[in-house]
């Protein structure tokens, strides 16, 4: 199966924690704490409500397969309040 069948294949949980380390990975060529704000910052930024609380859930699951860096980013991920969760999501 070629990167791009198994990514098809993977869990919406499997793609966030790939992603999730991709940014680490990128961010681990710099000093531990620099890289770490860097991960946090970059998740901050670009992640929607719904996706850092997919992250979250992960999180606070033990961590997963998630990268050490990405795990001591998520001290200073902002977790998405119930106002920044659309009210459809709540529901479900």
């Amino acid at each position: 199966m070629s990167h791009d069948e198994e990514l098809h294949h993977a869990s919406p949980r499997e793609k966030l924690v790939r992603m999730a380390n991709q940014i680490g990975t990128f961010f681990q060529s710099k000093p531990h704490a620099e890289g770490v704000a860097g991960v946090a910052e970059h998740i901050n930024k670009f992640w929607e409500p719904r996706m850092r609380r997919q992250f979250f859930e992960i999180v606070d699951a033990g961590g997963g397969k998630l990268l050490p860096i990405v795990l001591d980013a998520a001290q200073t991920i902002r977790r998405p309040g119930p106002a920044e969760i659309p009210p459809a999501q709540l529901a479900g």
